[in-house]
C-alpha cells in the first residue's frame, strides 16, 4: 500500500511539474514581443503601387497588401525630414521647428531632449537599427546613433547619387555607425545587403528588434540598370517615367529579398512588417543646379492620381500615401479606412512592445487595437504643417491654409474629403459654421509650433 501511495504521489508531482512548465511556456509565448520592420520608400506616389492599380509592377508590396491591412487613410508630412521626425517622436514635426527638408549644410537636427522611438524601445529590451536614409541631422554627430539606434548604416542627407553616394553638393553622406565609409554599388542593393547581413549576423537573437529600412528609391537621381527598365519598354513610352518605374521595381524586388530572409530565419511569424512612403510623389525634377549637371532632368516622375497635387503641398497627393501592415497569422486581410497619422505609429509600436507609458511630448494615439480587430478608429484631429501651407483634418473635413509674407492675407480652402477625395470643390464659402470651427482648431494647433518657425513674417 505504501509503494502504491508513493507511486501516486510521484505521478501527481510529475503532472504538476508538466502543468507548470506548459503554463509558463504558454504565457511566455502569449506575451512574446514582436519584431518590427518598418520599410520606407522615398517619394512613392499613391498610384505607384500595383495594389492601387498602377502600371508599375510591385508583386512583393502587393503581397503585403493582399495578406495584410491596407491603411487607406494614412497621413504623413508633405516632405521627408518632417515625416521622419514625426515618426520617431510621435508628434507633429513643426513642434520641433522641422517643416521642410533639411538641406545643404543646414545644422538643423532632432532636438536632443525629445524621447525617440528607438530610445523608448530600449527601455523595453529591444535592439534597434536604422539602415538607409536618415535626413534628421546632416553631420555624423547628429546621426541615427545619437538618437537611440544601436546600429546605423546608410546616408545622412535627403538624396544622393546612387553610385558615388555623394549628396547633390558633393558632400559625403554614406556612413556606418558614425563614420564615413567608401563602398561600391547601387544604393538600393547596398541597403538590402546590409539589412540581410544585420538580420543574419549582427542582431542579438535573444532580443526583439526594431529595424527601420529606409530606401532612397524612387527618389531622383534615377540610375537604374537596363534589367529594371526592360519590363516597361513597351508599356511606358516616357523615358523619365520608365526610369522611375524601374526604381520602384528595384525597390519591390529588394522587399521580396527581405521577406524571404525573414522566412528563412523563421522570423516571419513574429515580425510585424510595415511598409509606407514618406510623402507623395514629385511631378518632375530639374537637375541643372545639382550634381554638377551630370544627371538628366526628369520631366515625369511619380503618379498621385486620383489625388491632388504633388510633394511639398498639403493636398492629398502629398500627404496621403500607401501604407500596409502585415503580420503573418496575426492580422486579417482587409482595408482600414480609419484616419491614421504617422505620429500614431510610435504609440502603437510601443503598445506592441508592452509599454503603455507614453512621454508627455507624444501627441499620437495607439491605433493598434483598432487595426488588429478591424474596428473604427475614433475621430481625431490630424495636423500637418508644410513649407507655407498647413492643414487640419477632422473627418470628413479638411481645412488648408496657404500663408504668405506679412501683409498678404492667407488663403483658406475647405473640403469634404469623404465626398471629394480629389479636392476639386472648395466649400469654404458654403459652410460658414464648419469653416469657422476648423479655422479655430487649425490656429490652436499652429500656436503650439516652435517659435523659430512662427516668426513675425509668417502668420
Amino acid at each position: 500500500m505504501k509503494n502504491k501511495n508513493t507511486g501516486t504521489r510521484l505521478v501527481v508531482i510529475l503532472l504538476l511539474c508538466f502543468s507548470i512548465s506548459y503554463s509558463q511556456n504558454t504565457v511566455k509565448k502569449s506575451i512574446e514581443k514582436p519584431n518590427i520592420i518598418l520599410i520606407i520608400a522615398d517619394d512613392l506616389g499613391w498610384n505607384d503601387v500595383g495594389y492601387h492599380g498602377s502600371i508599375i509592377k510591385t508583386p512583393n508590396i502587393d503581397l503585403l497588401a493582399k495578406n495584410g491591412v491596407q491603411l487607406d487613410r494614412f497621413y504623413v508630412n508633405p516632405t521627408c525630414s518632417p515625416t521622419r521626425a514625426s515618426l520617431l517622436t510621435g508628434r507633429p514635426s513643426s513642434r520641433m521647428g522641422i517643416v521642410a527638408p533639411i538641406g545643404d549644410r543646414d545644422q538643423t537636427k532632432l532636438p536632443d531632449s525629445i524621447p525617440t522611438l528607438p530610445k523608448l524601445l530600449h527601455q523595453n529590451n529591444y535592439q534597434t537599427a536604422l539602415i538607409g536614409k536618415w535626413h534628421l541631422g546632416l553631420q555624423l554627430s547628429s546621426g541615427p546613433k545619437a538618437y537611440g539606434f544601436d546600429y546605423s548604416y546608410g546616408f545622412l542627407h535627403g538624396q544622393l547619387d546612387q553610385y558615388t553616394h555623394l549628396y547633390k553638393n558633393g558632400d559625403k553622406s554614406w556612413h556606418r555607425n558614425g563614420e564615413f565609409v567608401e563602398e561600391k554599388g547601387h544604393v538600393t542593393d547596398l541597403i538590402t545587403n546590409e539589412t540581410i547581413k544585420w538580420l543574419s549576423e549582427i542582431r542579438d537573437s535573444n532580443k526583439s528588434f526594431f529595424l527601420q529600412v529606409a530606401y532612397s528609391a524612387p527618389h531622383f537621381p534615377l540610375q537604374e540598370e537596363q534589367k529594371w527598365k526592360e519590363p516597361y519598354m513597351n508599356s511606358i513610352k516616357d523615358s523619365s517615367r520608365r526610369d522611375y518605374a524601374a526604381a520602384v521595381s528595384h525597390l519591390d524586388n529588394s522587399i521580396g529579398i527581405l521577406l524571404e530572409k525573414l522566412k528563412e530565419q523563421k522570423l516571419d511569424k513574429n515580425t510585424l512588417v510595415i511598409f509606407m512612403s514618406d510623402n507623395g510623389a514629385m511631378e518632375n525634377w530639374d537637375s541643372k543646379n545639382e550634381y554638377n549637371g551630370v544627371h538628366p532632368s526628369n520631366a515625369t516622375l511619380g503618379d498621385n492620381k486620383p489625388l491632388r497635387d504633388w510633394k511639398t503641398s498639403n493636398y492629398e497627393g502629398a500627404v496621403r500615401v500607401p501604407c500596409v501592415m502585415y503580420w503573418k497569422d496575426h492580422l486579417k486581410s482587409y482595408k482600414n479606412s480609419g484616419y491614421i497619422s504617422v505620429i500614431d505609429l510610435l504609440p502603437s509600436i510601443l503598445f506592441l512592445a508592452g509599454d503603455n507609458k507614453l512621454p508627455q511630448t507624444v501627441e499620437g494615439i495607439n491605433v493598434w487595437p483598432a487595426i488588429s480587430q478591424n474596428k473604427a478608429i475614433p475621430n481625431k484631429e490630424i495636423y500637418i504643417r508644410g513649407h507655407l501651407q498647413e492643414c487640419l483634418i477632422s473627418k470628413p473635413w479638411k481645412i488648408i491654409r496657404t500663408r504668405h509674407l506679412k501683409g498678404i492675407p492667407e488663403d483658406y480652402e475647405l473640403y469634404n474629403i469623404e465626398k471629394d477625395p480629389e479636392e476639386k470643390n472648395n466649400v469654404w464659402n458654403q459652410n460658414e459654421a464648419i469653416a469657422t470651427q476648423m479655422k479655430m482648431a487649425l490656429e490652436n494647433q499652429f500656436k503650439k509650433d516652435a517659435k523659430k518657425v512662427n516668426n513675425e513674417n509668417i502668420k
